[in-house]
């Protein structure tokens, strides 16, 4: 379904959807990032893609799955903890982080369904905002079997011609969005869908950056893993992790179990973001560690999106969003690498 929405009209669609939490990219200290939004008008979506994706509503940073106790009456207590279900809304998710929620969606929802996941994923509908913007220098969305349009992962997708908003809708749940405020929005005509597409075709244009022959490099890393490249390529790196807490698609986590200071029969089971990058990330209670210097950790995550990812499930586990080149405090460049990966031997 194919609707245009004025831009005066944004606020009010937004109101009529009080039943919803509503979050959207709000600007502090310089960052866009996502945040509840209390006062519809407020919401700016001329904004260049958020630094921390939408990923933290569905999968947060920090969660409880359990609380636990134990009494010499009743013996060990075990309570599980699952999210409130509340209906919300994401507004101007950009399409390569609409498609990350989909390579998350296998992880958490493929031999075992991750109930914490889904129960927020299935509450949630995504609102996309095609990238007519000039979009981040190191975007290489196309390279990725991504675009700067891509529907993937969305429930709605806007684009914005100027003045207004043309709305493709691919779900119920983006139906059901439009249906609350069907007023304000009126069919498309012939000249709004070709603006559509001339904004499509021109934002493709604004991504400088790309991975030549992308798909010879899944085949190309089987052959790598023992070589000296890793070395060479991770000389720089400072063990930060920024790499990986900014990727859209990264989902590595550890559980900890924290005892009440109060009373030790007494906790919660926590879970919390992880980090392939850093030293202690395989370590062994052994004392073992099979991945213990930089360029074995470097060539696990080159290796996890490009091979390892593509082999399970058929898709690169990367959306070319450039967060990981742009923030790189030492300039380690995924572009770069993955080219001397193709090229490598040759």
């Amino acid at each position: 379904m194919e609707k245009i929405l004025l831009k005066q009209s944004f606020p009010q669609w937004l109101k009529n959807l009080s039943s919803y939490t509503i979050y959207a990219p709000v600007e502090k200290d310089d960052l866009w990032e996502y945040e509840v939004i209390d006062k519809p008008e407020s919401i700016d979506l001329d904004y260049p893609n958020a630094v921390l994706s939408p990923k933290k509503i569905i999968f947060p940073q920090t969660e409880v799955l359990l609380e636990f106790s134990s009494s010499n009456e009743e013996g060990l207590q075990v309570k599980e903890v699952l999210p409130e279900e509340t209906s919300s809304v994401i507004f101007g998710v950009r399409p390569c982080d609409g498609k990350a929620l989909t390579l998350t969606d296998k992880v958490f929802g493929g031999d075992f369904e991750d109930p914490y996941y889904w129960s927020r994923r299935d509450s949630i509908t995504v609102v996309g905002l095609s990238c007519n913007i000039p979009p981040s220098p190191d975007c290489f969305c196309l390279s990725v079997d991504g675009s700067p349009h891509s529907k993937e992962g969305l429930d709605i997708l806007m684009t914005d011609l100027g003045d207004r908003y043309l709305t493709e809708t691919f779900t119920e749940k983006g139906d059901k969005l439009i249906n609350l405020a069907k007023n304000l929005f009126k069919p498309p005509t012939a000249k709004d869908k070709k603006d559509a597409q001339k904004i499509n075709v021109e934002s493709e244009k604004r991504i400088k950056r790309q991975i030549k022959e992308t798909k010879k490099i899944p085949p190309k890393l089987k052959g790598m893993f023992d070589s000296p490249f890793w070395d060479e390529e991770s000389l720089s790196c400072i063990r930060c992790g920024i790499c990986t807490y900014l990727c859209p698609t990264c989902h590595c986590f550890d559980m900890n179990d924290e005892v009440s200071s109060s009373s030790p029969l007494e906790g919660k089971r926590i879970r919390t973001w992880d980090n392939c990058q850093f030293p202690d990330f395989t370590m062994h209670s052994s004392g073992h560690n099979p991945r213990p210097d930089r360029a074995s950790r470097l060539r696990q995550r080159i290796l996890h999106k490009f091979q390892y990812f593509v082999e399970k499930h058929k898709n690169y586990q990367c959306t070319g969003c450039g967060r990981c080149v742009s923030k790189c405090p030492v300039g380690i460049d995924i572009i770069e690498v993955l080219d001397k990966v193709r090229d490598y031997g040759s």
